[in-house]
């Protein structure tokens, strides 16, 4: 089960078609969906949580608490929903773009992908365009 909270009044548009998306992504990865929560919250929510969990002191995009039991996916995705925006104007694509890609990001990292190292970056990065090709709406 997938599950869509926020902290911050954002809500998902489409809400639907994220959903099947993200079960398309761990499908595509040999994975089971198990109970996936992705919150949406602002920037000083999230910097708590990294300071108080990871005792990182720094504002990021996303943080992933992984819970995974074998192949079945189990985990916490946070999204920072004002990082990503500025992200989007830095990276010069859509909130939409970005979005997307911080929704594969975390439940990529569920699946096994990592980013610590620019060998794991490079992979994770390549995993989540191949992901994000695979969003669409029908109309």
């Amino acid at each position: 089960m997938i599950n869509f909270f926020s902290e911050n009044n954002f809500s998902l548009d489409n809400e639907e078609h994220y959903l099947k998306w993200i079960q398309e992504i761990i499908s595509s990865e040999n994975k089971k969906e198990g109970e996936i929560n992705y919150i949406f919250c602002d920037d000083d929510y999230l910097h708590e949580i990294n300071v108080k969990y990871l005792n990182h002191d720094d504002y990021t995009d996303i943080i992933s608490f992984d819970n995974a039991v074998g192949n079945i996916l189990h985990g916490d995705i946070f999204i920072s929903t004002e990082r990503v925006t500025e992200n989007a104007v830095k990276y010069k694509v859509t909130f939409q773009e970005e979005l997307k890609r911080v929704l594969a990001h975390g439940v990529l990292h569920f699946c096994g992908y990592k980013d610590k190292t620019p060998e794991d970056s490079a992979l994770m990065r390549s995993k989540e365009d191949e992901k994000i090709k695979m969003f669409h709406v029908e109309q």
